[in-house]
């Protein structure tokens, strides 16, 4: 069964970048990739039926709208045990720890790196 993934991002080119990077995995079936493109269109998808099968967020911190802190307290207040990624261009000391109070389970910097990102998700597996 494929580890399902929802992706948070307002810059539309990551669904892209992703599908590019994880083309193996997709392909044979280890992963599949939702994306949404605002905090409010992931709570919408998150609240459709057969989305509890997702395992995994990604999702951006700055965001227009809903930031991805707003949507982390949210899922985190609705869905407990979903793991939620952050996503940021700032890996201060400042957001890192934001996050984690708020119930992230990792802090991700920007630009990505696919290699580190492949090994967090074969231990969240």
């Amino acid at each position: 069964m494929a580890f399902k993934i929802l992706v948070v991002d307002d810059e539309q080119d990551v669904e892209l970048l992703f599908k590019q990077r994880f083309r193996k995995s997709i392909r044979e079936g280890d992963i599949n990739i939702d994306f949404a493109f605002s905090g409010e269109e992931a709570l919408a998808f998150l609240h459709e039926p057969g989305s509890t099968d997702i395992a995994l967020i990604l999702s951006d911190i700055n965001m227009p709208g809903m930031t991805g802190f707003e949507l982390l307290e949210k899922v985190k207040s609705e869905y407990p045990d979903l793991k939620v990624m952050m996503i940021s261009a700032y890996g201060d000391d400042e957001h890192t720890q934001k996050a984690m109070r708020l119930g992230a389970d990792e802090l991700l910097a920007k630009p990505i790196d696919f290699k580190k990102l492949e090994e967090k998700l074969l231990g969240y597996r």
